[in-house]
């Protein structure tokens, strides 16, 4: 039986009337932005979002694209931690990539559908504050120094606040500053969680390329739909969580903690994956709440 657009439209009515005039986050990493289709679909969700009331931050990465602009620069992209190793050159070439383009195209693609997107690193106004990250311990060797790799200490919400209050889309590079003007490459996921919190974001959403938290980690069905902040450590110790899903779900976790509502791991892959998870009764992916 095919559902009507009308009962489609009543079912997404209470959670309109409950996220009206909320801020939600949304982490966007490059394993989804080289899909067009499935970039095309999550902006428009996005602006959607902008229209009926939620006021919608976006924070992006682009790992896979500095990548490969490093390697046309005949430079090799190196890893301790699952951190880039960034020395001056590298800096300069992430900061092309994410400024120059990256953000460029969201914000380009968010005024194709109507909506008003704006540009921004931690560099305007400062709003982004950082420090060089520690040396890296790595078991059987020496300290790795990271160079240009910072960790977020403080985020000015008062520029984000404007914009979104003007009915802007931020769109944010993960570039950050410290108070000499040193410029920093910062994780995505750790720069969108410290936005949500100084934001008090009501929902933080990390768009990823797997369908959520599996039980079962070979098994696409097994997804688990909704487990609390506390019960992060026993999945790692049980291999629930694990490898490179382990960062997505602490960035979650660390928002939960510190104030934010709820937080989501969906599949970006999939056609309107933000609509599905807001706005009906069922969902999609792996939400994260403090109890």
């Amino acid at each position: 039986m095919t559902v009507k657009r009308e009962q489609v439209l009543i079912e997404a009515l209470p959670y309109i009337r409950e996220f009206y005039d909320s801020i939600m986050v949304f982490k966007i990493g490059g394993s989804i932005m080289s899909d067009t289709a499935v970039l095309e679909d999550f902006i428009q969700d996005v602006v959607l979002l902008r229209y009926i009331g939620i006021h919608p931050i976006i924070v992006h990465g682009g790992g896979p694209e500095i990548s490969q602009a490093m390697e046309k620069f005949g430079k090799k992209a190196e890893f301790v931690g699952g951190l880039r190793v960034t020395d001056r050159e590298t800096l300069s070439i992430a900061r092309m990539v994410l400024l120059g383009h990256i953000n460029a195209e969201l914000v380009n693609l968010i005024g194709k559908h109507g909506g008003k997107g704006i540009g921004l690193s931690g560099q305007d106004g400062m709003f982004l504050k950082a420090k060089k990250k520690a040396l890296q311990m790595v078991e059987g060797k020496e300290p790795v120094d990271l160079g240009f790799v910072g960790d977020v200490e403080k985020v000015d919400p008062e520029i984000l606040m404007i914009m979104a209050g003007k009915g802007y889309i931020p769109v944010i590079s993960p570039i950050a500053t410290d108070d000499q003007g040193n410029n920093f490459n910062v994780n995505a996921d750790t720069a969108a969680g410290a936005v949500a919190i100084a934001m008090r974001a009501k929902k933080f959403f990390s768009i990823t390329d797997v369908e959520g938290v599996r039980m079962n980690p070979d098994d696409p069905a097994s997804v688990i739909s909704e487990f609390p902040a506390s019960d992060f450590g026993r999945l790692v110790a049980e291999g629930i969580i694990k490898g490179g899903m382990i960062p997505k779900v602490e960035a979650c976790v660390s928002v939960v903690r510190s104030g934010v509502e709820k937080a989501h791991i969906i599949d970006g892959r999939k056609h309107h994956a933000i609509l599905l998870e807001l706005l009906t009764t069922e969902g999609i992916g792996t939400m994260i709440s403090r109890s």
